[in-house]
């Protein structure tokens, strides 16, 4: 099958495609027709009513499509390049990006050059918040709404975060430039090979290869990073949340969560880890398109795996309680034909007063979950008002979108490092010379694409905040308004959220839009000061 394709995808066979697909979606429109009992003269018309109440399945593929489609002339050149025909057209492609590989080049100092400058940047942006949360008094939006006392408090606790902020990237600053100039990277990679060696007498024989050892390399870089981290990890738990009321849970509980973090990591990461770079060795530089797959199908098991098997090794999960609430969401998920079939509430408390809810599970069958400090904080019809807005998430098919784009930014990505995949003099600059481990070169990369990854963090941001919007005025158009404006009004004093941004700050690093951003979309107006019992 791939053969036929690499045979046949052309640009001729790319607009067949095209036709063929626009043919299956106006069948299909009109199976839909059919079945809901239409005039099929008023096609169009019904089709533009009804273009979001396809099966989210369906519209996960759609969207697909529809992005492929409206980025043609990139996609179907990328097509061409990467599926196409024979090696020859990609020794072609390739060779343009022959001056890179040049022993010329420092890569080394390239790479190290954009991590001081991404740090530069980011310290620059927590400055520039720094100074807005020195402000003493609220904006005028919200000032009704938020006591001094809790606004000082907000402001207070911003500050300590943005100072460990800036305490912790300086470390981690100061961490990658150890590992560049002492090459602890060839050194880890060493040990990882003497590990895999010491470890063949109850290993398969089959792995004994570089994958296996790149896996090794994988996890004894998370296990010292995580040792060497331990007392940010501490201080940012036991001390910073602890000083302002957050942090629940005990050292046990904080040790156990760790180890198990670790040991989810290497049995679930190690197949996907294997997997990703057995595509590459397999396809060479071809690898693009199989890649993308692969990610996504793995991306789509954990959205099933995840809620179902890996969080309830954390949190305790309770059914709720039949009662007012229950009843309450029950019927707001009937009326919204959300496919609910079951609620929990999550034990949240025992680790941080910090509240949330979200839901999970396929397209056609959904779980709710609540934090018991949610539904300790608001009333039912804030809850509710809360869960109107996720489910504007749903219904507005935002999951895709998010996930199709997540897809366009892997084909970015992978474009641009198929270009580096044997580029020699970046693996000598780090002192790789007798090997080139194709997971180093992938890690080297990460850091060359930084600036790139700078840039779209903004656009990426901007998306994230406009479907914030959405789903607010999702919830509003259910008429929930009032309730969610004085919900987001609850949640931002007990997780003393912080109530003032500075622009270019909040568009890097902010994927939900602050509260007073939040409550003028809703056109909230004060009718009285919002209290933690009400």
């Amino acid at each position: 099958m791939c053969l036929y394709i690499k045979k046949k995808i052309n640009k001729v066979d790319i607009f067949i495609f095209e036709e063929t697909m626009r043919i299956r979606c106006e069948r299909r429109q009109l199976v839909l027709l059919k079945a809901n009992g239409k005039n099929m003269h008023n096609t169009k018309k019904y089709a533009k009513k009804k273009k979001n109440k396809c099966c989210p399945v369906c519209f996960f593929f759609i969207n697909i499509y529809s992005f492929l489609l409206n980025n043609y002339d990139f996609f179907s050149r990328s097509m061409y390049i990467s599926l196409q025909c024979n090696d020859q057209q990609y020794t072609n492609f390739y060779k343009s990006f022959a001056f890179l590989d040049s022993p010329s080049i420092n890569w080394k100092t390239i790479i190290v050059g954009f991590t001081i400058g991404q740090y530069v940047f980011e310290t620059y942006l927590d400055l520039r918040q720094y100074r807005v949360l020195q402000l003493k008094t609220a904006p005028k939006s919200i000032e009704k709404e938020v006591s001094q006392e809790t606004f000082d408090k907000s402001q207070e606790y911003s500050r300590a975060k943005a100072q460990f902020s800036v305490f912790s990237s300086t470390f981690s600053l100061l961490q990658n430039l150890a590992i560049f100039k002492y090459d602890l990277l060839p050194k880890t990679w060493t040990l990882a090979g003497t590990i895999m060696k010491s470890s063949a007498a109850v290993l398969p024989k089959a792995m004994s290869g570089v994958i296996t050892q790149s896996l090794f390399f994988v996890f004894t870089t998370q296990i010292l990073t995580t040792l060497i981290g331990l007392p940010l990890s501490y201080y940012k738990n036991f001390v910073l949340e602890e000083r302002f009321g957050f942090n629940k849970q005990t050292i046990g509980l904080w040790v156990s969560d760790m180890l198990k973090g670790i040991g989810i990591s290497i049995v679930l990461g190690s197949p996907v880890i294997a997997g990703f770079l057995k595509i590459i060795d397999y396809f060479d530089d071809k690898f693009i398109f199989y890649l993308m797959g692969f990610i996504l199908v793995v991306n789509l098991i954990a959205m099933t795996i995840v809620p179902t098997l890996i969080m309830p090794l954390f949190n305790k999960f309770t059914p709720l309680e039949d009662g007012e609430l229950k009843t309450a969401i029950e019927k707001l998920a009937l009326e919204q034909k959300f496919p609910l079939t079951k609620l929990f509430v999550i034990d949240g408390s025992k680790r941080s007063s910090h509240s949330n809810a979200y839901f999970t599970g396929l397209p056609w069958s959904k779980q709710i979950v609540l934090f018991d400090t949610l539904i300790e904080h608001n009333s039912t019809e804030e809850t509710v008002a809360v869960l109107a807005h996720e489910i504007g998430h749903w219904k507005l098919n935002h999951l895709p979108k998010m996930i199709t784009m997540m897809q366009g930014h892997l084909f970015l990505i992978f474009s641009l490092y198929s270009a580096f995949i044997h580029n020699k003099s970046l693996y000598t600059s780090f002192g790789f010379v007798k090997q080139q481990p194709i997971l180093i070169g992938f890690m080297l990369f990460n850091d060359i694409f930084q600036p790139v990854e700078c840039l779209l963090t903004f656009v990426l941001n901007l998306i994230s905040r406009k479907h914030e919007y959405e789903a607010d005025k999702y919830a509003s158009d259910c008429g929930y308004s009032e309730e969610l404006s004085r919900s987001l009004i609850k949640l931002s004093n007990e997780n003393l959220s912080s109530m003032n941004a500075d622009w270019l700050f909040s568009s890097y690093h902010y994927s939900h839009p602050i509260l007073p951003e939040r409550l003028s979309a809703l056109g909230y107006v004060s009718k009285v000061k919002v209290k933690k019992d009400e």
